[in-house]
């Protein structure tokens, strides 16, 4: 076995190359180092001045960018990097917020939008986990939520630079967040939890002194499992209408509910999968995202003429859209072979960073197999022109409501540069299929994924894509549970086993983890480990440890709040026991690292293990 941490010279894999030469990096390393940007946000009042996410520095940082004048600003600048940011409506301020290594555990903290020194957002505010913001348009307005393990969720409204003391005006055990607050401050919509089911929202509007305005229930007390989410009041001066996201029909759609009347709007849209919208910025009308079998579009939807217009966009996915006080729409897409890009209906790209371009890939197949709760969609990339039987790696998912999707991601395309294929599966738990589906993993957790990720194996082999001998399971956080659970379940069916920042041992997992996961576990397993102990050890990798034989690799986050160190630690110290072949790897960050040298030394530390214990 070998252990080392992120500090470490001597942890990464042998380099016999040649200081003395330059020599060019490999295709997979430039796509991590590429200079790549997230999806502009820009202000309500001010809409010429924007926020981004780049890691232009080898760092994701904030940047502020001033359309106007073409000027761009590193905004922070920390060693494992900032991504949590939000631009206040009068685009006077930047939000940041404040953590230490990676751990989600702080502040928030603001500066001047043109530069300047940081200071508290919300002095008198302990740290914590957070809970959602938003910012109200007069530039002091915050309302700011909060979640600990001594108070569980509160939310907080604050005139920032006042020097007046934050007010509470909500606190509940379970788990709850800001959603939005309407365009005159007047009302505040949150997200919450109170009857227990943390798959499953419930809405409520407050007025800034916390007094209740309306409710929207679709679990009707916990009894139905059905959520809600909120997706924005409509940008008008006195307007009360919400943008609500429901599950009504089985998958997510939206509604306009006005909180004065109570009037709901259904708007139909017909469309076969996800959808979710946004207003554009007059209000008249909204920017439908629709995402379907692991691709999506943009649609124009005008609710007085009930008329629905596509807007060309390329096929692939489009990961964040939002439309300009011009009517344009800017939108970041990529797809399994080309490179994410901001774009806008315009013409053209938004923001292309000066410097690399990111190689591509090549694309994805889709694969439908069927399996013990219906058809799995898998999603496959391999060597171009390679034959099967490949080494084959796959690679699983986190979330576990998340998706796999044809676009661009760095590391499975490392691997097909190393001559593996990749097969990806959307197990039961995924969204984009149906709220059943992503409901059906309950109570037999981490179970029901496997089963659906063996019904892709064995097609992967009676194929002949995939060689028997030489499959590899991987992923992270989520994926990196699946990865350590499907090890013991199915021991005979993986040879080699990659796992990142994984859950281990879920006891100890649920006792250290924030508080907001411990209320997704009980509503997973039914309870706590005290109330359901078979559930928690039929779904912990640590009961099956001793079953393990294919060798492990684990990579982990010393500051890690959602899968902490600890109960990692008691499952290699089970592997140790056992004198089985394992690698554990530990590195100065949370849930996984910002800073792009570190990515690649954990991608080519994956990539030697397999290289060293794969059979030939």
């Amino acid at each position: 076995m070998t252990e080392s941490n992120g500090s470490s010279k001597g942890s990464a894999a042998p380099d016999r190359r040649d200081a003395r030469e330059p020599v060019e990096a490999p295709d997979w390393e430039k796509r991590f180092r590429a200079p790549r940007v997230s999806l502009p946000d820009w202000a309500e009042d001010a809409p010429e001045r924007s926020l981004f996410v780049s890691n232009a520095t080898g760092t994701y940082e904030l940047y502020a960018w001033d359309r106007a004048g073409g000027e761009q600003r590193q905004a922070t600048d920390r060693p494992n990097g900032t991504t949590d940011g939000v631009l206040s409506p009068d685009g006077e301020w930047i939000w940041w917020f404040d953590d230490k290594d990676g751990d989600e555990f702080g502040v928030w903290r603001r500066q001047p939008f043109t530069g300047g020194p940081d200071e508290p957002a919300v002095p008198g505010l302990e740290p914590s986990y957070p809970a959602g913001l938003a910012l109200g348009r007069d530039g002091r307005t915050a309302v700011v939520g909060r979640s600990t393990d001594e108070d569980g969720t509160t939310i907080h409204l604050a005139r920032a630079g006042s020097g007046e003391a934050a007010a509470e005006i909500y606190r509940h055990r379970e788990s709850a967040g800001v959603g939005d607050l309407s365009h005159d401050g007047a009302l505040i919509a949150i997200e919450h939890t109170e009857h227990g089911d943390a798959m499953h929202s419930a809405l409520r509007v407050l007025r800034p002194d916390g007094t209740p305005v309306a409710e929207l229930d679709d679990t009707k007390g916990g009894t139905v499992e059905l959520g809600l989410e909120v997706l924005g009041f409509a940008p008008v001066e006195g307007d009360t209408r919400l943008l609500v996201g429901h599950q009504r029909r089985g998958r997510w759609e939206p509604l306009v509910w006005d909180v004065a009347s109570g009037e709901e709007t259904d708007l139909s849209l017909e469309l076969p999968g996800d959808v979710s919208a946004e207003w554009y910025p007059d209000g008249s009308a909204l920017l439908i995202a629709h995402s379907f079998e692991a691709r999506s579009e943009l649609f124009r939807f005008d609710p007085a003429a009930r008329e629905l217009t596509r807007i060309p966009t390329p096929p692939g996915t489009v990961s964040g859209a939002t439309a300009r006080p011009d009517g344009s729409v800017e939108y970041l897409w990529s797809s399994a072979a080309e490179p994410s890009a901001v774009r806008s209906t315009r013409g053209g790209a938004v923001l292309d960073p000066p410097g690399m371009k990111s190689p591509g890939s090549v694309p994805v197949e889709d694969v439908w197999v069927d399996g013990p709760g219906g058809r799995i969609h898998a999603l496959v990339q391999k060597p171009a022109g390679a034959t099967g039987p490949l080494p084959t790696v796959f690679d699983i998912h986190g979330g576990p409501t998340w998706h796999d999707s044809d676009s661009f991601a760095a590391g499975p395309a490392a691997w097909v540069d190393h001559g593996y294929a990749v097969v990806r599966v959307n197990y039961r738990g995924s969204t984009g299929y149906g709220r059943a589906w992503t409901d059906a993993l309950r109570h037999r957790v981490g179970l029901i994924e496997l089963e659906d990720i063996a019904a892709v194996r064995e097609w992967a082999v009676a194929s002949g894509l995939a060689d028997p001998g030489r499959l590899i399971l991987t992923g992270g956080s989520w994926g990196g549970y699946l990865t350590l659970l499907g090890l013991g379940a199915q021991p005979d069916a993986w040879t080699l086993g990659i796992a990142a920042v994984p859950v281990a041992d879920y006891v100890t997992a649920y006792h250290d983890e924030m508080e907001a996961l411990k209320a997704m576990d009980r509503t997973l397993l039914g309870g706590t480990p005290e109330e359901v102990p078979e559930r928690f050890e039929a779904s912990s990798p640590l009961t099956y440890v001793d079953q393990v034989k294919a060798p492990v690799y684990i990579s982990a986050g010393v500051n890690d709040p959602r899968c902490p160190i600890r109960q990692i630690e008691n499952y290699v110290k089970r592997l140790q026991a056992r004198g089985h072949t394992h690698e554990i790897y530990r590195y100065d960050a949370g849930h996984g690292s910002l800073v792009v040298d570190e990515r690649i030394k954990q991608v080519r530390l994956e990539l030697d293990f397999a290289t060293r214990h794969l059979p030939n």
